[in-house]
């Protein structure tokens, strides 16, 4: 499914080609965790968007964080869902952002040791990963009064940390086809939300950010 209407798309990913995304579940509408969500969309919706990452107050930060990291998930789904087409084994042989950046895919528990693979591999992985992360209750609980884990803040930073990986990719190796596909304005507010939210709590470490550090610059410079 093309476009950014549609919520699922194919990866094309050699032998798991037939694997489907689907963004997570739809957070249940009544829970305290939709209407977090609402209220992140109107904040969005004024424009500021350094006012609009902020903990809202009496807000449980932990939950703040895991309604933003399914959002993020689903959002760089579709948008790299626009470009798959693009991203294939011949044309991205590796999962790099730019030449001075190449990232080699390990999870902890199935693969171990970190392999070197093709873009579209990599970001199947990845996003199967993410999903995975999601979906687990203990983690991600869905219900209202389960406590989130201890280990929740390292896991959600480690997310957001390879979701960050697959926008510095379609930047560095997909940008004019999503000049050409005109999704670049939708690209950068995403991003830009993203990296707000990630600067706001200090989710992930100023190394990792380097393949965009100028684009994460330009972009701050215009909200100060």
């Amino acid at each position: 499914v093309k476009g950014l209407t549609g919520n699922v798309f194919l990866l094309v990913s050699g032998s798991r080609s037939s694997k489907t995304f689907k963004p997570k579940k739809n957070i249940p509408e009544g829970s305290h965790q939709y209407e977090l969500l609402k209220h992140a969309e109107a904040t969005l919706g004024s424009g500021n968007l350094r006012q609009a990452v902020m903990l809202p107050e009496g807000e449980d930060l932990n939950e703040w964080i895991a309604v933003n990291t399914v959002d993020f998930f689903n959002q760089i789904n579709m948008l790299y869902g626009t470009i798959t087409e693009f991203c294939t084994e011949a044309s991205c042989p590796v999962m790099s952002a730019g030449p001075r950046y190449e990232y080699h895919w390990a999870d902890g528990t199935n693969i171990k040791k970190p392999i070197k693979c093709s873009a579209p591999k990599y970001i199947d992985y990845l996003m199967t990963w993410v999903q995975d992360q999601l979906d687990d209750e203990t983690l991600f609980p869905s219900k209202i009064g389960v406590p989130f884990p201890k280990n929740f803040m390292s896991v959600a930073k480690t997310i957001l940390k390879r979701l960050f990986r697959v926008y510095a990719h379609i930047y560095h190796q997909h940008f004019d086809s999503v000049m050409r596909l005109q999704e670049e304005a939708h690209l950068n507010t995403s991003f830009k939300h993203f990296i707000f939210f990630v600067q706001e709590f200090n989710l992930i470490d100023r190394r990792e950010l380097a393949p965009l550090q100028e684009l994460i610059e330009k972009l701050g410079s215009k909200d100060r």
